[in-house]
């Protein structure tokens, strides 16, 4: 019993990879990857907490949406967002259109900065929960909402001011940013993150 299929180029993928154009894209060549850029898992964790109850389909196709209306997700930036900008940003039908989420990314935005000057790396504080083993997935139902890592990281980052950080929110961005592998059993593209899991250097510090 499997979740993987093979396609017309030869190559096994997980089956969501096959769904749509966006997730093909993005199965083969985002998912999974390990990530150490502090920007890019502040975005990762910034569009996770928007994908809550919600498709990530429907946030995957407003990504770019996403990173005009918010600076490309610099903290910085978004930090010094105020009223004005909030308002801009419930009425532009690019993104999700949330006032609580978007509170949150703003507040998000000001938890980073202050890990920043405590000399915390939002990518040393992530890989530091990487699990030490990781089981065998053959099938979606194989995979988990949450795992004891991802409550762990998700518990800390909610000491340190994050909003929308649930377990599986964060096992989710997990998932993308290479902490773990869960490209099911088969798949050619869980090969490609392995390899480059093997290579990588965990950002410490």
């Amino acid at each position: 019993m499997t979740d993987v299929v093979v396609g017309d180029d030869g190559l096994a993928r997980c089956l969501w990879g096959y769904s749509t154009p966006e997730y093909h894209d993005y199965h083969d060549h985002e998912w999974g990857l390990p990530v150490g850029d502090d920007r890019r898992i502040f975005e990762k964790l910034c569009l996770e907490g928007f994908q809550v109850g919600l498709s990530w389909l429907t946030i995957l196709r407003k990504r770019e949406g996403f990173r005009r209306a918010f600076a490309n997700f610099e903290p910085a930036v978004i930090a010094a967002f105020g009223p004005t900008e909030i308002e801009q940003l419930i009425r532009d039908p690019h993104i999700v259109r949330n006032r609580a989420k978007i509170e949150a990314t703003i507040a998000n935005a000001k938890a980073a900065l202050r890990l920043a000057e405590q000399h915390i790396s939002l990518a040393a504080l992530l890989w530091s929960h990487e699990p030490k083993r990781h089981p065998v997935r053959r099938t979606q139902g194989d995979l988990p909402a949450s795992t004891a890592e991802s409550k762990r990281l998700s518990a800390e980052l909610r000491r340190h001011g994050f909003r929308f950080v649930g377990p599986t929110t964060i096992y989710a961005a997990m998932q993308y940013l290479g902490v773990v592998n869960d490209h099911l059993q088969g798949c050619h593209h869980g090969a490609v993150a392995e390899s480059a899991r093997a290579t990588f250097t965990r950002p410490r510090g």
